[in-house]
Order: structure tokens, then sequence, then C-alpha cells
């Protein structure tokens, strides 16, 4: 099963609403709480109906963790529907793909399960269509660049839970101190204010370029996307290796790494120490997620947020989005109780307290206006703004997760000298990988 999709291990946990602090993944209550209600639910068998529920522990302690939350949730689902029984296991990202795995080794499959991704559960055809377990209203809700990035060759699997976006962050104070006014709008104005604040502030790094193994694929998507490429085309193949992909690169290497304008060696440097950098006001500029944000506000620096910088000025802004995703199984035949829990989960009232409660953000449009227009957002605005037209990495892929870890170890290595030909290597080694899952899902 895929590792957690959204930011981790640098996940971040608030409160109140709003107000962000940093947080790391800690070993928070993973036991099963059996939550029922009064009397039971007919299946298909005549028998009363218990839904299981695996989901992914969000808090960094027992106080925080989202054992509460679906506690208070399934409560609540009861009271309004007597007779039905929710069973849920909360478990720490560190384990749930494990844990999953074990559930269905063992014949104890689970009807629902949330987590980080879905398509090894597809391509095992394990799971109901979302338009089987979903309201035609609540399939509407749901913004359209996240649920089409749950479909595997034109049908939805994945159901979207949360969200997150990438926007360009920057350290006002650093900015104001090398005399640059505003934010950059395209590539060449990134590379004129890197050198400025070089110039103004030696010792600093002017920008963050972290392709370093931890999530290389993710900086490399960012920049592709803003040069006019892509990791993969719409058709599910890798296009690693394109020329707009070179030519990304090769201004990377020539623009900002041999003019010292970024770390030494980009492929060295993980997300987590460009994040701590940022936050101790060595970085002036980097891609983030709402937890650099929070880093930012809890270590008092002054930043602000823009969208992506373009190569070319009149090009549309882009951005990465990422999502953690619900899935709904077939093996225990439960697919009227299923809609009916998932519906309920999906309401504003439910999707709106998880997304504040925990700084991330919304993937049905009723949510998202209500956190844009409520006023207590501000400092989320340039990543809600960014949802609609969110890129996705090519998650219904099963060669996906391992072409992602090709990626991690060796995309770094294009922004030195033969760069090209680390791309085409790439390129190859993408292909065979997904010629090989076609090969074992055809079987």
């Amino acid at each position: 099963m895929h590792s957690a999709a959204l930011e981790r291990p640098a996940r971040t946990t608030a409160r109140p609403f709003g107000t962000f602090r940093g947080s790391a993944l800690a070993a928070a209550l993973a036991g099963a709480l059996l939550l029922t209600g009064c009397g039971t639910v007919e299946g298909g068998g005549g028998g009363p109906v218990t839904l299981k529920l695996v989901a992914a522990d969000y808090g960094d302690t027992e106080a925080t963790s989202t054992t509460h939350y679906w506690d208070d949730l399934v409560a609540r689902f009861h009271a309004t529907n007597p007779g039905f029984k929710v069973s849920v296991e909360v478990v720490p990202w560190t384990d749930i793909d494990k844990r999953v795995a074990d559930l269905i080794a063992s014949g104890k499959v689970p009807d629902v399960v949330q987590t980080g991704g879905y398509a090894d559960q597809v391509a095992a055809d394990r799971l109901y269509p979302a338009g089987d377990v979903l309201s035609i209203d609540t399939q509407a809700n749901m913004i359209d660049a996240f649920a089409k990035a749950g479909q595997v060759l034109g049908s939805q699997y994945g159901i979207p839970f949360v969200a997150s976006t990438r926007v360009f962050v920057y350290n006002r104070t650093m900015f104001q101190k090398a005399g640059i006014g505003g934010p950059p709008a395209t590539w060449e104005e990134l590379r004129k204010d890197a050198e400025l604040i070089k110039a103004k502030m030696p010792g600093t790094v002017p920008y963050a370029l972290p392709l370093g193994p931890e999530e290389a694929q993710g900086e490399s998507m960012i920049w592709t996307m803003s040069g006019g490429g892509t990791l993969a085309d719409n058709a599910g193949n890798y296009t690693v290796d394109s020329q707009p992909n070179r030519d990304t690169f090769k201004w990377l290497r020539t623009n900002l790494v041999d003019r010292h304008l970024t770390y030494p060696d980009p492929s060295t440097v993980d997300r987590k120490t460009a994040f701590s950098d940022f936050a101790s006001g060595k970085v002036a500029m980097l891609n983030g997620h709402p937890g650099l944000v929070a880093k930012a506000i809890e270590s008092k620096v002054d930043y602000g947020t823009a969208a992506i910088p373009r190569k070319d000025a009149g090009a549309k802004p882009s951005t990465l989005g990422v999502a953690d995703w619900m899935m709904a199984f077939k093996a225990n035949g439960h697919k009227t109780e299923i809609k009916k829990f998932l519906n309920f989960v999906y309401l504003k009232e439910n999707t709106l307290k998880f997304d504040e409660e925990y700084n991330l953000l919304p993937v049905t449009q009723d949510t998202k206006d209500e956190m844009t227009g409520s006023g207590k957002h501000q400092d989320l605005t340039e990543f809600l703004n960014a949802l609609s037209s969110a890129n996705f990495y090519p998650l219904g892929d099963p060669s996906w997760d391992k072409v992602s870890g090709m990626l991690k170890e060796r995309i770094g290595s294009a922004v030195k000298p033969g760069g090209d030909e680390v791309l085409t290597q790439l390129q190859s080694a993408a292909a065979q990988e997904a010629s090989r899952a076609r090969a074992a899902a055809a079987h």
C-alpha cells in the first residue's frame, strides 16, 4: 500500500482553529474503539452489520489523537441512525499500511480504510467505485481536481479525504533587506531576486532546492510543471525525459546551482532541512505546504506566500496537490451501509471540523467556501486558492510507488553536469516498472 500521500512526517496539528504549531509523528493512542448504537442494521445476509473503519492518526499525542474525532463523529452518526454499528480502529501512520495488509491477509477485510493511497487496492480489485458508495450530491460536492485524482482508467476509486497544495513561500524581512518589493512571478525574477539576496546577505541560502531523497519527486514535479512539462502524461505514460524537463533541469543547474544560489549539492538536501532553515532565517525562498507556514509562525518569521513562479509570465499558474484517501472495500458486501456512513462523514460540519482541527485543506466545495469566507484562515489563503488548479502524481498507476522511490533517490542528480543522462536512465527505469506493473495486474 502507498505510504501516506500528505506531508509526513511534517504533519502539523493546531488548536485553536487557524493557529498553527509544528508537529511530528508520535505513537499516539492506536487501539480499536468499538462504537455501538442501539440495535442493528440488517445486511445482505439478514444479520446485523458492523462496519469496520481503519483510519490513520493525524495527532501527535494521546490528547490530539484522531481517535477523538472519530469517536465524536460515530456517536453523532449513531444518534441520528439508530441501529447502526461502526467499529473504528485508529492506527499511527507508521503502522497503518501493515495493519491493513495483515487484516486483508487474515480474511478480516475492513469495510472502509482512510490512509495515504489506493492504487494497490484497485489493482487487486478490492474496492467499490466511488459512485457506488457516495450519493450524487456528495460526489458533486467534491472539488473536481481531487475527485479526478482518485480515478483509475476513468473510474474513481480513491475518495479524497484531506488535501494539501504547494505555494511559493518567502521571508519578507530578507526581501526588504535586499530591496525586493514583492515575490517573483517568473523564473527570471526568481534568479534576479536570489542574486540580490546573495549579495546583501552572504552566508544565507537564497533559494532552497531540496532534491534529496525525502521528497525529490515533489520538488521536481513543481519545477517541471512550471516549465511546461510533466512527470507523466494524461494517458499514464511516464515523461521524465521530455524536452521541457531537460530544459527545466538545465535552467536550475545553470541559473541557480552553478551560481551558488541554493545549497551546494541539492541532491543531498531534504525538505525537512530546507523547512528548518527557513524557520531559522537561513533560507529566503522555497516551495512549501501549510506545515511550513506552521513552522514560520512558530518561529516568528515574517513570511509571505504567492503562486509558484513560472518559466514564462503568460503561463497558467500550476501547483502540486496531494491528498489522503478513503477506500471502500467490497469483500463484506456492505455497500448500502458504507454509502450511508460515508455520506455522513462528508457533511460539511464533519469535514470542516477535521480540516480545522489539523490545519489541512478541504476536498469538498462547501467546506472550501466556508474556510475561504470565514476569515479564520488568512494564513491558508494562497493554499486554498490553489486547490482548484492542483495537479497530482499519477496516483492511480500501481507502478507509481516504485517509480516515486527511484525519483527520490536519483532525480536530484539531474541538476548536476550530465543531468540529461540521469533523466534518460530514470525514464527507462520508469517505463520498465510500468510495464511490469501492468503485466502483474493482467494476471
